[in-house]
């Protein structure tokens, strides 16, 4: 456990392609870089000034040092890209009027989706950083957003309890995902393309079938409101990693859902969970200010 005591609690966490370095994010409005695995700090990002929501790795980070490769947001709308050569952001992606909760990358590293406030999300064109779709569809502040991996849909979760699978040729709802009783506060898409996980301030993880249009499964995931649900590995050998307020993450097996670990250790919420690609490390930020 790597503590970061002086400023305010950690509020995102994720690690790059590579496996070599890890992003967090806090509510101070740093963002910070650490060398895995010995967590020695590499760097001090400046450029927020409201709360991290996010921080995130382009699939293409390590190609080069001098191109953006991670992107930001935070509590004011503000959303910077970084490249691992500076402490300033390179760029901005300019139009968010609120609060941006979570962005995250296609998977050709090329476009961005926003996450926002306003009751919609947004597809950026990182090379021109222009908006080419800004949607919306929920009834609430669109809280979670994440793509498949062949980078032909987009699933948003919103705080109207609802999820909705997006075509990004198109822009249009393609699937309404009703059954949370609170809160959709992550969604992630399973390596093997058809299943979906959403993780709920109801306490649940629901588990989505995209060829039924329904929910197979709920896991009575934790004793406190889900913050972030992540699926790690490979098609054929994956896993559900799950982050709750409850001061846990746990570890599920894909596809039988059953508790395979709980990590314990944290003093408070856990805000966020991520693995590496090769499922060697497993990364936790917490309210408590430490990872």
């Amino acid at each position: 456990m790597f503590s970061d005591r002086r400023y305010p609690p950690l509020s995102y966490c994720n690690i790059s392609p590579c496996s070599g370095y890890l992003a967090t994010g806090s509510w101070s409005g740093l963002v910070k870089l650490w060398r895995l695995p010995s967590c020695n700090p590499v760097a001090t990002l400046t450029g927020h000034n409201g709360r991290i929501g996010a921080v995130t790795f382009s699939p293409q980070a390590g190609l080069a040092d001098n191109v953006a490769c991670l992107s930001s947001c935070d509590s004011d709308g503000v959303v910077n890209l970084w490249s691992m050569s500076s402490t300033r952001p390179v760029a901005h992606l300019p139009g968010h009027g609120c609060r941006v909760a979570r962005l995250n990358y296609h998977p050709s590293g090329r476009f961005l989706g926003t996450a926002c406030y306003d009751h919609s999300w947004r597809f950026w064109d990182l090379e021109t950083t222009n908006e080419i779709l800004h949607q919306e569809g929920h009834s609430g502040p669109v809280y979670s957003i994440s793509f498949h991996r062949d980078g032909s849909l987009l699933a948003t979760g919103g705080l109207d309890s609802y999820c909705r699978v997006w075509d990004l040729r198109t822009g249009r709802a393609v699937l309404f995902l009703e059954g949370h009783l609170k809160s959709v506060l992550s969604c992630d898409f399973a390596p093997d393309g058809y299943h979906l996980g959403t993780g709920s301030e109801d306490n649940s993880c629901k588990i989505w079938d995209l060829r039924q249009h329904k929910s197979i499964y709920s896991i009575p995931a934790h004793n406190n409101m889900v913050t972030y649900c992540k699926f790690a590995g490979t098609p054929n050998n994956s896993m559900l990693l799950t982050a709750s307020y409850d001061s846990t993450a746990k570890v599920w097996s894909h596809k039988g859902w059953m508790p395979l670990k709980s990590l314990s250790g944290h003093d408070n919420k856990v805000m966020c969970v991520d693995c590496s690609w090769d499922k060697k490390y497993i990364v936790t930020a917490s309210y408590d200010r430490t990872f």
